[in-house]
């Protein structure tokens, strides 16, 4: 009868928990809004038990659009007010789990600043809308060079092929991390544009950036093979194996080949 008793408390514990959480993720309630508003002091060291609303409003209005979208809009008005460092850091954090087309111009706005471009771009990263890769596309040109390798790298992340001719100019950069983090891009992005720029820039590559160019067509082939452009990905692993690369290059040339000669 205990064990019995024991489970009715627990289960009724837990619907109480989901009607309390069902009730606290109406986007218009006194609890969210609150939480909401607190963001505008929220700083460092501050109790972060005052934001639980706006997370369990995020979990209960998962699969409701237009609750999402009121909620989202919350989130974007008080990113754009000025907040702190650390409130910013929260804000972005719950824009990667559920931001859509309307968070973009707000965390596009964050891309190109010391203290913000990391956070906005993880957040831009997740989203699977146009309106977020073309925000990072558009940040590249005008990011210092302490930041261009991050964005460089969010677009190789999103496979962003419009982005493939900008960063292929970056691969020359004097900057060594520029260079690098574009090389690395290109062959995420992995297509036979991609493989077009690495193959190219290879054979003129300084010593600093050689192995990197050389992992990066590696990278490239294997997506090339990956989307079934066999036929490209096995020559690129072909050029990998002319004279001059290093021992490992070839090898792992070699192994891409064998890879790709038990494929259909």
């Amino acid at each position: 009868m205990r064990n019995k008793d024991t489970a009715k408390m627990t289960l009724a514990a837990g619907a109480a928990a989901v009607v309390t959480e069902k009730a606290i993720a109406k986007t218009g309630s006194a609890a969210v809004d609150k939480a909401i508003e607190s963001l505008k002091t929220y700083d460092w060291g501050v109790d972060r038990k005052t934001l639980d609303p706006i997370d369990q409003a995020i979990n209960a209005t998962k699969g409701d659009a237009d609750a999402r979208k009121a909620l989202e809009k919350g989130l974007v008005d008080v990113l754009t007010s000025g907040i702190s460092r650390s409130a910013q850091d929260y804000v972005c954090r719950r824009l990667r789990v559920m931001g859509t087309g309307q968070s973009v111009k707000a965390l596009g706005a964050l891309l190109t600043a010391e203290e913000t471009s990391h956070i906005a771009r993880f957040a831009l990263e997740r989203m699977p809308n146009r309106k977020a890769v073309a925000a990072l596309r558009d940040a590249l040109p005008k990011a210092s060079s302490t930041l261009k390798p991050g964005i460089i790298g969010s677009l190789g992340i999103r496979r962003d092929k419009k982005s493939t001719a900008p960063i292929a100019k970056l691969l020359s950069d004097p900057d060594v991390n520029i260079a690098r983090a574009a090389a690395h891009a290109l062959g995420l992005i992995g297509t036979s544009a991609a493989a077009k720029k690495l193959s190219s820039f290879a054979k003129q590559a300084p010593a600093q950036v050689q192995i990197q160019v050389c992992d990066a067509c590696l990278l490239c082939a294997e997506q090339l093979l990956a989307d079934g452009e066999k036929a490209k990905a096995v020559a690129l692993y072909k050029a990998l194996r002319g004279e001059g690369q290093p021992k490992q290059v070839k090898m792992a040339a070699m192994k891409g080949m064998l890879t790709a000669a038990s494929k259909k």
